[in-house]
């Protein structure tokens, strides 16, 4: 039978073996209930975090943002850079941070449960920068929207006002990703800490969701079973499960793909790609059974998936114009039985 007969049945058993499984997930946690943009102020040594770009040390700071009875909230955190590449002086004037909370003053805040949070941060003062930071959290909307297994974010606007010089107030977009301990609690599996693990040890129908969903916004900067040299797996993954049965890996961290297009992204060496827009699929072929409920997941969540892109107020009219050319090729390319077995049953490995 065809892969276009089999859309509609597939579709169906698909979406009920989803439904099932989503009902034994936690809901998130109330500062990822919400898509509304956040206003905070964070007041910190701005100077010497822009310029040493502290790592393994944790600096303090002040987080402070109104809650829904329109009180102000202030609470004392302490505050470092992270990552490799954004943290570089040369790509971001200001990296991306690690938040961390102080659990005797969250309780009964938004913040509950907050520790140590990945803020995602503009990198550099240019509205490109901006729109490039505003296409992440879209790529992880995105996700959220096939998969319940999958990293929130809350969208902030944060106003950075500096301790140490008398500088003017920064105002910029960021967003803070769910810690992976919460993401754990939330879909009752661990998260592992392993050098690496196997294709054969992950689970294949969420495997196959995410190998299409890295070609739907043009990633090629992962991998689903092996950590960079020195780091634990996986690269720009994060394995959840427990040893002997089927895991899930999760990915992460979205700033080289077509999709965000972001102004410091290069094309991945490995694969020869002529840009980092040019699509290329790395899922396996030993998934290859599942290619036909794997797309129609997609097909079932192109409204939603594209809501995602025109819901933003803040995202330019060019930025979304873009965006959405881009996903519309991705969903070109389900349309055609043809192109599906030019894109991921010829060009699987």
């Amino acid at each position: 039978m065809s892969l276009t007969r089999w859309t509609l049945t597939a579709a169906t058993l698909f979406l009920l073996s989803s439904d099932a499984s989503s009902q034994e997930l936690q809901r998130p946690d109330p500062l990822f209930q919400s898509h509304d943009v956040l206003d905070v102020r964070i007041v910190a040594p701005l100077s010497t975090i822009l310029s040493e770009r502290p790592f393994d040390e944790e600096l303090p700071a002040s987080f402070r943002y109104t809650n829904s009875a329109g009180a102000a909230i202030e609470l004392d955190i302490e505050m470092r850079t992270r990552g490799r590449f954004r943290r570089q002086k040369d790509i971001c004037d200001f990296p991306p941070m690690r938040l961390n909370f102080k659990a005797s003053q969250t309780n009964g805040t938004l913040f509950h449960k907050q520790d140590k949070v990945k803020l995602v941060t503009h990198c550099r003062a240019a509205e490109r920068y901006t729109q490039a930071l505003l296409r992440e959290y879209m790529a992880y909307r995105i996700l959220n929207t096939l998969t319940d297994i999958s990293y929130r974010v809350r969208l902030l606007r944060i106003t950075y006002i500096d301790t140490e010089k008398n500088r003017r107030k920064i105002t910029q977009y960021g967003f803070i990703i769910e810690h992976r301990e919460r993401l754990a609690r939330r879909i009752k599996l661990p998260a592992l800490e392993i050098s690496r693990t196997s294709v054969g040890a992950l689970d294949p129908e969420y495997t196959n969701l995410i190998s299409l969903y890295h070609y739907l916004i043009g990633n090629t900067d992962f991998s689903p079973i092996l950590g960079v040299k020195g780091e634990t797996c996986c690269h720009n993954h994060v394995l959840f499960g427990v040893q002997g049965e089927p895991l899930k890996s999760v990915p992460y961290d979205f700033d080289q793909s077509g999709l965000v297009y972001a102004p410091y992204s290069v094309p991945n060496a490995r694969f020869r790609l002529r840009d980092v827009r040019q699509r290329l699929y790395r899922g396996r072929c030993v998934n290859n059974s599942l290619i036909v409920t794997t797309i129609a997941r997609y097909q079932d969540a192109r409204d939603a998936v594209m809501r995602v892109v025109t819901e933003l107020d803040m995202v330019s009219a060019r930025s979304k114009k873009m965006t959405a050319s881009y996903l519309n090729k991705f969903y070109k390319t389900l349309d055609s039985e043809r192109r599906i077995k030019n894109a991921f049953v010829r060009k699987c490995f």
